[in-house]
């Protein structure tokens, strides 16, 4: 019985000193592959979170008017480029160049919960401010042609305008010298006042005549972009300046503008000299007109629309940090080159 109950006894012990290893958790043998396996689940975790889950993309794109063909080209663009990628949807706003409903379009946006803004602002000025609140909300901005002030956007898209204008006032300045004019009178008909590319391309125009001292603007006066008010300015700057040689207009729908108050006011256009900026590849933009001879020289804007759509991607979908400004190329179209470069930007 001694012996029973000494084993007794023992089998007891054993088993209340397995109970406490268990309840503690002191199993030396597995705990190795119970940290490894910890381990592993952590890094599949911040493996994930590196990708994004969101499959859906909300783009809202405030344009500054559509009365420019110009601005409706680049909102067609930004359309066909977005539906190549079914996880984007675009969302259009129009200003109608109404500073006050641009803001508050932009506003909008930020209530809806947009994942990224598109912006051609209407002026710089009075867009910055909710610019920068977007911005500093944490919603990507992507700034098209026309700029804000500051910094706090994350990206401009655009041609140089500062450029355009001086190589058309370089264009002007060599026409007026083999043609002998002494003087060479310029009107200019200019874009929308506070907007930079108007700024841009009438400093730039400057900078181009400036090497010929016999050219002069004789007048300047601001049609807004938009065709409709180009004729009645055009009608009366005509009136008021007759003896003039050249017409520069900051784009191609005033220069048409401009021809037909030439042409009404009895003018020999042959002896006249229009140039625009633009050079849509559309039946009625600038090249067909240079094609058709009524513009003698224009150049390609592009709108940046197809580009702020493959940057959205990056910046959404893949995290990028894209390059704060991206200009875009540009190109004179003459009767030298006018079919190959319709031809070459798909103009039917």
């Amino acid at each position: 019985m001694t012996h029973i109950k000494k084993y007794t006894m023992t089998v007891i012990g054993l088993l209340l000193l397995s109970f406490i290893f268990t309840a503690c958790g002191q199993q030396p043998a597995a705990a190795p592959a119970s940290n490894e396996s910890s381990e592993e689940a952590a890094e599949a975790d911040s493996g994930a979170a590196e990708e994004s889950t969101q499959d859906k993309f909300l783009i809202g794109m405030s344009q500054a008017n559509k009365g420019e063909p110009w601005r409706q080209a680049m909102n067609d663009q930004i359309a066909a480029a977005a539906a190549e990628h079914p996880e984007l949807e675009v969302v259009f706003a129009d200003a109608a160049q109404d500073n006050a409903k641009q803001v508050a379009d932009v506003e909008n946006f930020i209530q809806q919960g947009i994942d990224l803004l598109i912006i051609s602002p209407n002026e710089a000025a009075p867009l910055t401010d909710v610019v920068a609140k977007a911005y500093d909300g944490g919603i990507p901005v992507i700034v098209l042609d026309r700029k804000v002030l500051g910094d706090k956007y994350t990206m401009w898209i655009g041609a140089d305008n500062q450029l355009i204008g001086r190589t058309a006032g370089e264009r002007v300045a060599t026409w007026c010298e083999e043609q002998g004019h002494s003087p060479c009178n310029v009107i200019e008909i200019r874009g929308l006042e506070g907007s930079t590319p108007a700024k841009e391309r009438g400093d730039g125009f400057r900078e181009g005549i400036a090497g010929n001292a016999n050219v002069e603007i004789i007048a300047s006066q601001n049609a807004d972009w938009l065709r409709e008010k180009a004729i009645p300015v055009s009608q009366a700057m005509f009136q008021a300046n007759p003896d003039v040689h050249v017409v520069y207009t900051h784009n191609d729908p005033m220069t048409e503008a401009a021809i037909i108050s030439a042409e009404a006011a009895g003018l020999n256009l042959d002896d006249m000299f229009f140039v625009g900026i633009d050079a849509l590849p559309t039946p009625d933009g600038g090249i067909r007109s240079v094609i058709e001879g009524r513009i003698d020289a224009t150049y390609v804007y592009p709108t940046g629309g197809a580009e702020a759509i493959d940057y959205a991607i990056q910046i959404l979908e893949e995290s990028a940090s894209p390059d704060k400004e991206v200009i875009l190329d540009t190109q004179e179209v003459t009767e030298e080159n006018d079919e190959d470069i319709y031809a070459q930007f798909g103009g039917q």
